[in-house]
């Protein structure tokens, strides 16, 4: 006697918590918060669902559940300008130009 079988488990989405509530850990775009359901299919046809034990961040764009714990953290606020003190300044245009220069390298007037 032989046998065939197909059948397979997948999680599908349920309800959405929050659109947006991060950042995919796949793909980079917006991920979000929502509560789903893991479905048993047997020969592609929904068989069995059963809610899942806590929500979970899913990214619409690659398909990904991962938890919330996992979404990287926001980057870091980038560091102030450091101040120009002694720095030679163009008469034309004004941008900042080394002192070995004779010509702004941004406008081409004489220093």
């Amino acid at each position: 006697m032989f046998f065939f079988f197909v059948g397979g488990l997948e999680q599908q989405v349920r309800q959405v918590l929050k659109t947006g509530a991060g950042k995919c850990i796949n793909c980079g775009s917006r991920a979000d918060l929502v509560e789903y359901e893991k479905v048993f299919k047997l020969f592609f046809v929904p068989v069995l669902r059963w809610p899942g034990k806590e929500p979970l961040m899913h990214c619409p764009g690659c398909s990904l559940f991962f938890p919330p714990g996992a979404a990287p953290p926001p980057p870091p606020p980038p560091p102030p300008p450091e101040p120009l003190l002694d720095v030679l300044r163009c008469s034309s245009c004004g941008q900042p130009v080394d002192s070995n220069f004779r010509f702004c390298p941004f406008c081409g007037s004489a220093l």
